[in-house]
């Protein structure tokens, strides 16, 4: 096999150059198990932000199924087959009533493209309301509407028919007040300027939590504010949970529950199939009916038979390993280890998230709240050298994301804060 600098050296020759790569010592993974890594050194790593594996690298139970389906039949939705509807049965009976039609396709991305077309369709409107440092997928229309890429290196900015509102982030804001209505604000006074321009309004998009803006839990009564306001301007009101479905926060099975909110529109991705490339887009049937207009929807390999059936078998292994539950216990536990933490470190400016979504803001002074990005690197690149894998987001790269593989348990949970700790006193001097 060859050794991970050889295998660096052929990446750089074969494939394009702004693919990002883990940490100054880049890691060759060649094996996972649950919520562990393994490189081609044998040195096993505990993931602690690898949410796409959801129920664990390679549980078994979702390998076995992908293999049993794929010895059998792997087609299309062309022709009838049953693993598609017990899929979505599956699915929607953890849903609200009113999301009540499917559609399946490949990934986030796919998702979220699908979802605008549903909600065009069904306002026959174009402009729409997102948030800034949001992130919703790797294409052309996902980049138009992600501040994330097009406000960042590389991108030209939004087109015209995008209109970003602040982050509603209570920690390290500008928005005076710093509460909820005064970032619901931002969108009325979106909705008042379409109106005095006679512009419709298509609808509002959100992670329920959002992850890459830096594990934000939005305050309370913000999603209840925007989402009256858009349906009363006519839009259709989406929620990205790509991220924080599947309990995931441990309080709920769904991120937008936690603020007692429903959507129109629930996107999902990549850790509803655990590696396997899936996409969901769930609705209500009168949406679906305003996009079934007479052209055809079809995804080659949306819903098929292999994705369906390792589908609802992860569904299968959160609800019977408990581990919606299973997140809230540990996640309260590593809670109570990061708020240890920040009365032991000056550094940390805040700790946030809910189950096993949870977010550590680096700050060089917590007056300023001058974003440490520098330091949350080589805090990230030390856990890498003790054997966890972590990463960082936030519109300021200072935001230590831990997300793991639900399994994740109390004994892991103990090392990284006892590891973070160690990192922490370290550059700190």
């Amino acid at each position: 096999m060859p050794n991970k600098y050889e295998t660096l050296s052929k990446r750089k020759q074969l494939l394009g150059h702004n693919l990002s790569i883990a940490y100054r010592d880049p890691v060759k993974i060649v094996r996972g198990e649950m919520q562990y890594l393994y490189d081609d050194r044998g040195q096993q790593f505990l993931d602690a932000y690898n949410n796409v594996a959801h129920v664990g690298h390679c549980h078994p139970k979702v390998v076995e199924a992908g293999q049993r389906q794929m010895s059998v039949l792997n087609t299309n939705t062309r022709y009838l087959h049953d693993q598609i509807l017990t899929y979505a049965e599956k699915l929607l009976s953890t849903l609200p009533a009113s999301m009540n039609t499917c559609f399946f396709v490949n990934s986030g991305s796919e998702a979220n493209e699908l979802a605008l077309r549903l909600a065009r369709a069904h306002t026959r409107a174009l402009n729409l309301i997102v948030l800034d440092h949001a992130y919703h997928g790797n294409t052309t229309t996902m980049i138009d509407i992600s501040p994330y890429k097009h406000d960042g290196p590389g991108g030209s900015g939004p087109p015209a028919w995008v209109h970003k509102v602040p982050l509603p982030n209570l920690y390290g804001t500008d928005v005076e007040d710093n509460d909820a209505s005064s970032f619901s604000q931002y969108v009325y006074n979106v909705v008042e300027q379409l109106n005095s321009r006679d512009q419709a309004l298509c609808g509002f998009i959100a992670e329920s939590l959002p992850s890459v803006g830096g594990q934000i839990v939005l305050p309370a009564g913000f999603l209840g504010d925007v989402y009256k306001i858009v349906r009363g301007a006519g839009g259709i009101c989406i929620a990205d949970e790509v991220q924080t479905g599947y309990g995931r926060i441990g309080t709920h099975f769904w991120g937008f529950e936690l603020y007692g909110v429903v959507p129109d529109i629930v996107v999902l991705g990549k850790p509803i199939g655990n590696g396997h490339p899936i996409g969901a887009v769930v609705t209500s049937r009168e949406i679906a009916a305003s996009f079934n207009n007479g052209m055809e929807f079809f995804s080659t390999f949306g819903g098929n038979t292999v994705s369906c059936a390792i589908g609802t078998t992860v569904l299968d292994v959160v609800i019977e390993e408990r581990l919606q539950q299973h997140a809230l216990q540990v996640g309260e536990q590593l809670m109570h280890g990061l708020r240890g933490l920040f009365a032991r470190h000056q550094i940390i400016g805040d700790v946030r998230g809910s189950g096993l979504f949870l977010g550590v803001e680096l700050v060089r002074d917590r007056v300023s709240r001058e974003p440490a990005t520098q330091e949350a690197t080589e805090v990230v690149n030390r856990l890498r050298a003790e054997g966890i894998l972590l990463g960082t987001d936030g519109p300021f790269h200072n935001v230590i994301k831990i997300r793991p593989p639900m399994p994740f348990d109390s004994a892991d949970a103990d090392r990284l804060i006892r590891t973070l700790d160690s990192a922490l006193k370290s550059i700190s001097g």
